[in-house]
């Protein structure tokens, strides 16, 4: 239980802010300048393609020549001379200054053709997505059919590259990792530092902690979390009140916009004539019913058996939640579930209610899956075209004014609804 009756003190404030030397190291880690954080590339896998196709190229302007290259694929092809095909040995005695570069080609992340050596390397990035079966042969199988006539001998390899050294689904790929990316490319640069402008030093030096932080070997901010975890145990009361009581982002200020100040402290709110109340936001999650569902689902003859730690023992939740995108878009998307209740017989009838007021007032917008009404599952979702476009996710009055839109478009859904668990009640709790 949260100590609300002894909060801290003026003085524990002041010993963590005033002049707090570990506090201000954090800070200033947070707080350094670093292009791809700022453009927000870390975690956009065709960014990191981006980047890794110009580095591979010995023509660009990097001032690494096949340098980079030349110890991405040896590294990559170390013990693959057991496979047969190519070697990293062959490769270390090739001249590569001819190899082209293609990004994003036949959906294929990046494709190194070196005409001269008669082979070629298809590269399948995995930063943090994953793999589908029978993905990587196609690739290969792609290449082959397409320079059958203009490389009839062409040899070719291909190579996997992960963030978290995952194996390949097809083992004749070589494989290499991020962390292998983060040892080869600061040697390739101290090496090459004199054929390297400043510019460009500078750049591979920010993706190379940018990729050390991705990969766990950044030694900068292994310290920055056991000074972190220091003044957690130091400092635990005043943090969990500040997380508590000063934690806000753009999607929590948008619901005060919507919502108005201490909404949070109402029993009940009103958005586009629809009622809700049970509801709370934990910064990208806005949870709610309906009050006219509430009002039925207490007046049931049931403890909802299986609800117990779930949604406020309630057997439906609706919520909203906003999924960042690319760049500075992203997404708002209106939920509504079945939970896990127990009784099957009860599940099943809320499910038929609600499947029956959709068909018969033609509601396209309520729609189950198949399974919904199998033995064993427990959690069913039922709103479609539930999805509106943010171009913003850093624009509140674009957040408040979509929450807003995305209650305009179901509030038919939300007064059918109702109207289907008092068909429920009826059918499941009459006497």
């Amino acid at each position: 239980m949260k100590d609300e009756l002894n909060p801290p003190s003026h003085s524990d404030f002041e010993i963590f802010f005033i002049n707090n030397i570990e506090l201000n190291k954090i800070e200033a880690y947070l707080n350094r300048f670093n292009p791809i954080h700022i453009m927000k590339m870390e975690n956009q896998e065709i960014r990191h393609s981006n980047i890794l196709g110009w580095l591979l190229d010995p023509l660009n302007t990097h001032g690494l020549g096949d340098k980079f290259l030349k110890a991405f694929l040896t590294e990559a092809l170390k013990g693959e001379s057991l496979k047969g095909g190519l070697t990293s040995l062959q490769i270390l005695q090739a001249d590569l200054r001819d190899t082209q570069v293609k990004r994003e080609w036949n959906h294929i992340d990046i494709l190194l053709l070196s005409p001269k050596n008669n082979f070629a390397f298809v590269i399948e990035n995995k930063f943090k997505s994953k793999q589908y079966k029978g993905q990587l042969k196609q690739y290969i199988d792609k290449i082959k059919n397409i320079y059958k006539d203009d490389y009839p001998d062409l040899i070719i390899k291909g190579i996997f590259l992960t963030l978290h050294n995952e194996e390949p689904e097809d083992l004749s790929y070589a494989t290499i990792g991020y962390d292998n990316i983060c040892e080869i490319l600061p040697s390739i640069l101290d090496i090459q530092n004199t054929s390297t402008s400043l510019q460009v030093k500078t750049f591979i030096e920010h993706y190379i902690d940018t990729l050390k932080e991705a990969t766990g070997m950044s030694e900068h901010a292994k310290e920055m979390e056991r000074i972190a975890k220091s003044l957690y145990r130091q400092h635990q009361k005043l943090i969990d009140f500040i997380w508590e009581h000063g934690s806000s982002n753009e999607f929590n200020l948008a619901l005060d916009e919507l919502l108005g100040e201490n909404w949070e402290d109402k029993n009940k709110l009103t958005i586009k004539n629809i009622e809700i109340t049970e509801f709370w936001s934990n910064g990208n999650l806005f949870c709610f019913l309906p009050l006219s569902w509430l009002k039925i689902l207490k007046n049931c003859n049931s403890s909802w058996d299986g609800c117990e730690n779930w949604w406020n023992t309630y057997p439906l939740i609706c919520w909203i939640e906003l999924r960042n995108g690319e760049n500075t878009s992203g997404t708002l998307r209106l939920f509504a579930e079945v939970g896990p209740l127990n009784n099957y017989e009860d599940r099943l009838s809320m499910i038929n209610s609600l499947k029956k007021i959709s068909e018969n007032e033609k509601l396209s917008q309520i729609s189950f899956q198949k399974t919904a009404t199998d033995h064993g599952s427990k959690y069913s979702k039922f709103f479609k075209g539930n999805t509106i476009k943010i171009d913003d996710v850093q624009d509140i009055d674009e957040i408040s004014r979509k929450v807003s839109k995305l209650f305009e478009n179901f509030e038919l859904c939300f007064d059918k609804i109702a109207i289907a668990l008092k068909h429920f009640k009826q059918d499941r709790y009459s006497t």
